[in-house]
């Protein structure tokens, strides 16, 4: 059949709602949701995603574990621990580093093409994707993690909603860490075209007052409803299908740094292009001399939680 995703983890509620994303995109002609731990919701989501393909696209369907992920041209895992509210992202490390080299090690049992993308989005998602890099025994670029890009999506979303124009014209980026030390590419963000400092309104001030409110936004997501999942079941509809359908876009995931932007030997966020390949190529990011010292903080902080775990 090919085009076909397997979501490790589709029991909880990002899993599934990207399934459901990647329903209602229609790209995907097989979506297997796994979940050793919830084997009766998976089971029972595959079954609601069947009964709605009659009125949306010819999708196949299925739920298992692992043996599902034979014949996968993306990997999605999704799986871990929830992060509590106010919690940094990085304080997730030690309970989840664990689980997840258990999850690789299942990965590395399977019969994987040796074409087959891993996409990482559980949390803290530089820290897992370095560590699946590391333990999957794929050619790094084959290994991407969810990166900024729904921070990224967040960030212009509230800029579109604070200046009254459409998101889908804005490209404004959050580079460098999934969390606490990512930062706004201010020099180089655009609304199709022109500089977004041209947006009647626009000051330096309200910018940095919504990227505060991008930043911390997630959290807040959680107070409130008790977890993320519709905008991040999008983000990885754009990363998946940007994967099956070899489209070659720029988006912000994380990658494995090997000096292009100033940084290396560790996984953060920088301007990719996403392809059938994975991470295609990494590009320049077109950042001021403090924007790159906001990079190097990044890794700077990452780094010192790899070393942590052993590795950096």
């Amino acid at each position: 059949m090919g085009l076909k995703v397997s979501i490790i983890g589709a029991g909880g509620r990002v899993g599934s709602t990207a399934a459901y994303a990647l329903q209602l995109g229609g790209v995907a002609r097989e979506v297997a949701l796994i979940d050793v731990y919830m084997a009766d919701q998976v089971a029972g989501e595959a079954l609601d995603l069947v009964h709605g393909a009659a009125f949306n696209a010819p999708q196949k369907f299925t739920a298992g574990g692992y043996e599902l992920l034979e014949g996968a041209d993306v990997i999605v895992i999704t799986s871990g621990l929830r992060r509590k509210p106010d919690e940094e992202r990085l304080a997730l490390v030690n309970r989840n580093v664990d689980m997840f080299k258990g999850i690789v090690a299942e990965i590395k049992k399977q019969k994987i093409g040796k074409d087959t993308i891993i996409l990482v989005v559980s949390n803290p998602v530089d820290v897992l994707t370095h560590l699946t890099i590391k333990e999957a025994g794929l050619p790094e670029g084959q290994v991407i993690g969810l990166g900024t890009v729904l921070d990224t999506s967040r960030f212009r979303a509230l800029l579109a909603e604070e200046f009254d124009v459409a998101a889908t014209d804005i490209a404004a980026n959050l580079y460098g860490e999934h969390g606490d030390t990512m930062f706004p590419a201010w020099s180089s963000a655009t609304i199709q075209g022109a500089p977004l400092a041209a947006i009647p309104g626009f000051t330096k001030e309200k910018g940095d007052a919504i990227y505060e409110r991008a930043r911390t936004s997630g959290a807040e997501v959680i107070r409130r409803k008790g977890g993320a999942g519709s905008a991040v079941g999008i983000s990885i509809k754009t990363v998946v299908e940007a994967i099956l359908l070899d489209k070659k876009i720029v988006l912000p995931v994380s990658t494995l740094q090997t000096g292009l932007n100033g940084v290396a030997n560790v996984t953060l966020s920088v301007p990719t292009i996403v392809g059938r390949a994975g991470a295609v190529k990494q590009l320049k990011a077109n950042l001021s001399e403090s924007e790159q010292a906001l990079l190097v903080k990044s890794a700077d902080h990452l780094k010192e939680t790899l070393k942590l775990i052993g590795l950096a």
